[in-house]
């Protein structure tokens, strides 16, 4: 249970800090932050892993280097949503 709250806790401090960082018109309260924090952690570990930079669990302990992987995560995220929502917005 402690885990799933970490959890939760570092996705929504990320999601905090990634939509401070890269500022804009993105959707969502702070169900959509957390949320989109907690992805963010997926896609931070991911690509950590695929770099070859030990990546932390961020379900176990509430580190800088959690931290610091799950807001790269949630900026690749909102990047990505940009550039989609971009595209359909030139579409219409």
């Amino acid at each position: 249970m402690t885990g799933w709250l970490v959890t939760i806790a570092v996705g929504f401090v990320a999601g905090a800090l990634g939509k401070f960082l890269i500022p804009g018109k993105d959707p969502g309260g702070c169900l959509i932050t957390t949320l989109l924090g907690i992805a963010g952690a997926v896609v931070g570990k991911y690509l950590a892993g695929l770099l070859g930079i030990a990546a932390p669990d961020a379900g176990n302990a509430f580190d800088i280097r959690s931290l610091a992987v799950s807001v790269a995560g949630v900026i690749v995220l909102l990047l990505v949503y940009r550039l989609i929502s971009g595209k359909k917005k030139d579409k219409e």
